[in-house]
C-alpha cells in the first residue's frame, strides 16, 4: 500500500484512493458515531482529517487510546471532504498505535503556548505549529543557499570548527582543550596556563568564522562558499545573539567590492523567491499570527533594487533625519541597529547597502581604499532588522596587509600562512558573510533569534 507524506496527500490526493499514513495526532473530536482526528506528519502546516467510524474493530477501547501526541499508522480510504478547510480527508479501515501518549501530562495541549515556555522543551515543541513552520522555512533557505552557489560554479568547502586563529579579533572566543582543569599546566612565571602540553600543542578555539580558510581555498578555486556552525562567547541575552549559530560564507578571487554587492543582492533574492514559491503556506501563517508584513517583506527584498550608498553619505543622511537618535551619528563610529533600520525602513523603504566604512572600525584584512581612511567594506541592512549581511574587498597587497595587522595589535608571525596567500600568487578577492538564523528569523518575522534553531546555545542553557 502506497505510504504518502501527507503534503502529498493534500495536494494530490485524488477520492477512492487506499493509503497508509504515517503521524501523530494533533486533535480529536468525539461524536456519537464518529470520531475526527486531525493527524500531521510534519511535511506541512496543515492536517489532514481523519474519519473513524463507530463500527471500526474495538471502537470505544481503540477511540480511548487516540490521544494528543500519540503516534499512529492509519489505513484508509480518501474521500471528498464536505468541509471548506480541505479538498479530501481519509476514511479509516485500520488503526496501528505506534505509541501512545498520556494526555494528563502531554505538555502540549490544544491551546496556545508563549515561546518562552516552549523554550523549556526543545524535544517536543517543534510539534506545535509555528517551530514546525519555522523548520520547514530553514530547510527550504538552507537548500536555496547550495542551490545558489552551485549554480554559479561555487565549490562549498567544509571550513575547521577547531582553529587556532581569531578571525574578528574580538577575543570572543571558546577555547577547545584536553588539559585537566582541576589541575593545569602552568607557564614557568606561573602566570597562565601552558597550551603547549595540550592535544593540539596551542591554545585551540572554537571558529568565529570560516573566511580566512575559505579565503585560502578560493586562491586555489576561484570560488568557494563555506555553510556551517560558528561559535561566540559572547556574553550576550539579546533576542539577536546566540552562542552556537550557522554561518554563510564564499569567497571570490578575481572579485571587486562591485562584485560582492552584486553576488550580495542576487543572492538574497534567490533565497526569498525560492522560500516564497515553496513554502508559502508557512509564510502565510506567520503573516497571519506572527508578523503582518512577512509577505511584504519577502515582496520587497525581490523586486526591489537595493540602495547603494557610501558611509559618508548615511552618515550625512542621519544628520539630516531631524531626529535624535540614542546613539552619536558622528563620522568615525560605526552604525547601530537604530540607524540601519532608519535608513532601510523609513528612509529608503527597501534594502540599502552601505561602503566604504572608517578603516579604524573594521577588520584587518578589509582593503584600505586610496583614501587610507576608509576601507572597501559593505553591509547589506534590511528593513525591520538592519545588518544582514557583512562582507568586504579582502587586501591582497602583502604590505599593507602586515601594517594593518600590526596596527591592531596582532602578531604576523600568527598569520604567516595567510600572508603567504600574498606573497604568491596574490589576487583582488572578496566575500562576504550572512548569519543563517538571523536570516530564518527575518524571513519569518519571529521576535528571538532562539526561536529559529532547533537547540538554541545562550548563555547558561546548553540543554538536549
Amino acid at each position: 500500500m502506497h505510504t504518502p507524506r501527507i503534503v502529498e496527500i493534500l495536494q494530490q490526493g485524488q477520492p477512492g484512493t487506499n493509503v497508509l499514513i504515517n503521524g501523530w495526532i494533533r486533535t480529536k473530536r468525539e461524536l456519537k458515531d464518529f470520531t475526527f482526528l486531525e493527524v500531521n506528519d510534519g511535511s506541512c502546516l496543515s492536517n489532514l482529517q481523519v474519519i473513524l467510524e463507530s463500527g471500526l474493530p474495538d471502537y470505544t477501547n481503540l477511540v480511548k487510546q487516540l490521544t494528543l501526541g500519540a503516534a499512529v499508522g492509519i489505513k484508509g480510504e480518501l474521500v471528498a471532504s464536505p468541509g471548506k478547510e480541505q479538498k479530501i480527508e481519509l476514511k479509516a479501515t485500520a488503526i496501528e498505535i505506534y505509541g501512545a501518549s498520556n494526555p494528563e501530562t502531554y505538555p502540549l495541549q490544544k491551546k496556545r503556548h508563549s515561546f518562552e515556555f516552549l523554550r523549556t522543551m526543545g524535544h517536543l515543541r517543534t510539534r506545535t505549529n509555528s517551530l514546525g513552520a519555522v523548520m520547514r522555512v530553514r530547510n527550504a533557505c538552507a537548500n536555496a543557499i547550495h542551490q545558489f552557489f552551485q549554480s554559479r560554479g561555487f565549490l562549498w568547502i567544509h571550513t575547521p570548527i577547531i582553529t587556532a586563529n581569531d578571525c574578528e579579533g574580538a577575543g570572543e572566543l571558546f577555547t577547545v582543550t584536553s588539559l585537566d582543569l582541576n589541575n593545569l599546566p602552568k607557564t614557568e612565571n606561573h602566570q597562565e596556563v601552558d597550551y603547549s602540553q595540550d592535544f593540539f600543542g596551542r591554545h585551540a578555539y572554537l571558529t568565529v568564522s570560516g573566511q580566512l580558510q575559505a579565503e585560502v581555498m578560493a586562491c586555489t578555486f576561484s570560488q568557494v562558499y563555506t555553510f556551517g556552525p560558528t561559535f561566540r562567547a559572547e556574553n550576550s541575552n539579546t533576542s539577536r545573539h546566540l552562542a552556537e549559530f550557522w554561518m554563510v560564507e564564499p569567497e571570490m578571487a578575481f572579485c571587486d567590492l562591485l562584485g560582492n554587492q552584486d553576488l550580495a543582492e542576487a543572492f538574497l533574492k534567490h533565497i526569498f523567491k525560492t522560500v516564497l514559491e515553496q513554502c508559502l503556506e508557512d509564510l502565510e501563517f506567520f503573516n497571519q499570527r506572527i508578523d503582518q508584513t512577512v509577505l511584504a517583506t519577502a515582496e520587497n527584498i525581490i523586486n526591489n533594487q537595493f540602495e547603494r550608498i557610501t558611509y559618508t553619505e548615511a552618515i550625512a543622511l542621519l544628520a539630516k533625519a531631524g531626529r535624535k537618535f540614542e546613539y552619536p551619528v558622528d563620522w568615525g563610529v560605526d552604525l547601530q541597529s537604530e540607524h540601519e533600520r532608519y535608513l532601510a525602513e523609513e528612509l529608503f523603504k527597501k534594502p540599502v547597502i552601505v561602503t566604504d566604512y572608517p578603516a579604524n572600525i573594521k577588520a584587518f584584512y578589509m582593503r584600505l581604499n586610496d583614501d587610507l581612511q576608509t576601507v572597501a567594506a559593505m553591509d547589506v541592512l534590511a528593513p525591520k532588522i538592519g545588518e544582514i549581511i557583512g562582507g568586504s574587498q579582502r587586501e591582497e597587497r602583502l604590505e599593507v596587509l602586515e601594517r594593518r595587522i600590526q596596527a591592531q595589535g596582532m602578531s604576523p608571525e600568527e598569520l604567516w600562512w595567510y600572508l603567504d596567500l600574498r606573497r604568491y600568487g596574490t589576487v583582488p578577492h572578496a566575500g562576504f558573510g550572512l548569519g543563517f538564523e538571523r536570516l530564518v528569523q527575518f524571513m519569518t518575522g519571529m521576535g528571538n533569534i532562539r526561536d529559529v534553531i532547533p537547540f538554541p546555545r545562550t548563555p547558561l542553557s546548553a540543554e538536549f
